[in-house]
């Protein structure tokens, strides 16, 4: 666990902002690593090597008077470097947080979990949880099943019926077989069995690979036979269907096509979003806090979404603390028309996906969750479970 402490004379040079009444500055801020075993693995379909466990990167900013922010995303590697610059700083003054933050991420690893933890402090210290601090006026969160596992069309149509018996409105399917025939195939299995009584969005899985995966992203001319297929099949968006800075292709693919495009999950520059909305990439814009811009930064996206007529859902792909923060920023945004929820048990369930939690967060049976009224993000830890799990 890396804990980095007030000094006990500030640099002369780092700049401290006066804080608000009944607010002290921040004191300490530390890194806890935490592992889950997984047994069956996780199989994601982006991914060709099963996953045996699960990690999780935890947050927490403590101010000089005990006030405690938390938050998680990714590894955050070199973070401890930078940690300093936040020391004795007014933990409300956000917009120059969201500064630093951005000038790491461009040097390191991605830090967007501290920006998590920043905005819960806050929340927490103003008595506001975070999604009134955005404008939202209601803490009810529609969402869609998302699944992460790649199996066999019959397999698939029994996962995606039982999601639908929960009360999902929408259900993401995966690409990525290796032959987008066989894609189709699964596809068209689905379909046949639920008719047009749940919406059915497909991720194509080709904008990024893990380090290890060598296959190339689809062609334009390939994205476009299977998005013709799609657009027949009446799905609602197809994601990231062409690697993720061919900007120009998904243009002239959206243009082409009737299946709205979503994308934009894991691009970290904010102008690069940006971009994807002025030149019409996208139909639907997928920033996820915990890895680009943090909360401010995708708060901003999703006006510029809502202005160009652009729907905004965040990508929720990682663990519990993630999904709330993103949820917050859905509700406190206004997004559309669902948020993403990752379930495909028995690999992926609430139950692993938020094992720091002191309860998993559970969709009603129509397929909404609800945000807590306290203070920040309402995350609630299982102290007791995370001891277990820490990585040394």
């Amino acid at each position: 666990m890396a804990v980095i402490e007030k000094e006990s004379k500030p640099s002369p040079a780092r700049r401290l902002v006066a804080a608000p009444p009944g607010a002290s500055k921040i004191d300490k801020i530390a890194l806890e690593r935490y592992r889950l075993p997984l047994n069956p693995p996780f199989r994601p379909a982006w991914d060709s090597r099963p996953r045996a466990h699960f990690d999780a990167t935890i947050v927490r900013v403590t101010t000089a008077d005990g006030a405690v922010g938390i938050g998680a995303g990714s590894a955050m590697e070199g973070i401890e470097d930078y940690l300093d610059l936040f020391i004795g700083t007014d933990p409300f003054d956000l917009d120059r947080h969201h500064a630093v933050l951005s000038n790491i991420d461009f040097h390191g690893g991605r830090p967007w979990a501290l920006d998590l933890a920043l905005w819960d402090l806050t929340g927490k210290i103003k008595g506001q949880p975070v999604w009134r601090m955005l404008g939202g006026s209601s803490a009810t969160v529609p969402c869609y099943a998302s699944m992460g596992v790649s199996c066999d069309g019959g397999e698939m149509v029994e996962k995606v019926c039982a999601l639908r018996d929960k009360g999902f409105p929408a259900v993401k399917i995966r690409f990525h077989r290796g032959d987008w025939r066989d894609d189709i195939s699964a596809l068209v299995a689905v379909r046949r069995a639920v008719g047009d009584k749940i919406e059915i969005l497909v991720d194509c899985n080709q904008g990024w690979r893990m380090p290890w995966d060598t296959a190339p992203a689809w062609t334009y001319h390939q994205a476009l036979v299977v998005a013709r297929e799609l657009d027949r099949l009446g799905v609602y968006w197809m994601e990231e269907p062409l690697h993720r800075s061919d900007w120009r292709g998904m243009a002239v693919l959206n243009n082409a096509v009737s299946v709205r495009i979503a994308g934009g999950e894991l691009t970290r520059e904010a102008h690069l979003l940006e971009d994807l909305i002025e030149r019409r990439c996208v139909d639907v814009l997928q920033p996820d806090a915990t890895q680009t811009c943090g909360i401010a930064g995708v708060a901003r996206l999703a006006k510029i979404a809502a202005a160009a007529g652009v729907a905004f859902t965040p990508h929720t792909w990682g663990n519990g603390i993630g999904l709330l923060a993103n949820a917050h920023l859905f509700a406190g945004c206004k997004g559309r028309p669902w948020l993403e929820f990752p379930i495909d048990p028995p690999e992926w369930t609430p139950a692993r996906r938020d094992f720091m939690l002191a309860e998993p967060i559970k969709a009603d049976k129509k397929g909404c969750i609800t945000l807590p009224d306290a203070p920040g993000l309402g995350i609630v830890l299982d102290e007791a479970k995370l001891e277990k799990r820490r990585l040394v």
